[in-house]
């Protein structure tokens, strides 16, 4: 993959907060996998103690629509070491290679980064509203488990893609976070 473009793909923060700048964003779409909190945090919004909720990429029979940021082929070392070192902190992510649809019609290999089923972190199938209870409450190294849905929520809304489980999500967060 090192004689191809870098392209990463964006489902939660990485469309609000990168930490690099692309040379390149076009909306995508990722098959056979969903958009979910199905990842307990423990570092980033979240702590041992009391975990939060973060997104990931949770293999299933569905579709999850995001962004492809292409890395400045000078950066493409910077920015993989920067992405492994704040994915994989735990994991509780697998760096895989998988086929991205872009929104202009070109398919690219995309970096994504799934979450490992079988890792202690997993708990895919919470119900939305045990989601929302862990979401108001949870902070971590990075900050409050709130931000991190609201900025992915209004991003979402940004790029004017739908995600029905996320517009519930902020609602009820809202209304316990008061």
């Amino acid at each position: 993959m090192t004689d191809t473009p870098l392209w990463v793909f964006g489902y939660g923060s990485l469309m609000w907060n990168p930490g690099f700048t692309p040379a390149e964003q076009v909306l995508a779409r990722l098959g056979g996998f969903h958009r979910s909190f199905c990842m307990w945090s423990i570092h980033h919004r979240g702590s041992e103690e009391e975990p939060g909720l973060v997104l990931a990429l949770d293999e299933a029979d569905a579709v999850c629509d995001g962004v492809a940021l292409r890395v400045a082929d000078a950066e493409r070392d910077q920015v993989l070491a920067y992405l492994r070192e704040r994915e994989l902190v735990s994991a509780a992510y697998v760096e895989q290679v998988h086929e991205l649809e872009l929104r202009d019609g070109r398919k690219v290999a995309g970096l994504c980064y799934v979450i490992e089923q079988d890792h202690i972190q997993y708990c895919g199938g919470l119900e939305l509203e045990r989601q929302a209870q862990v979401i108001a409450k949870a902070v971590g190294g990075r900050g409050p488990n709130t931000e991190y849905l609201f900025n992915t929520a209004q991003q979402l809304d940004a790029y004017g893609i739908k995600d029905a489980d996320m517009d519930w999500l902020v609602a009820r967060v809202r209304q316990l976070a008061g």
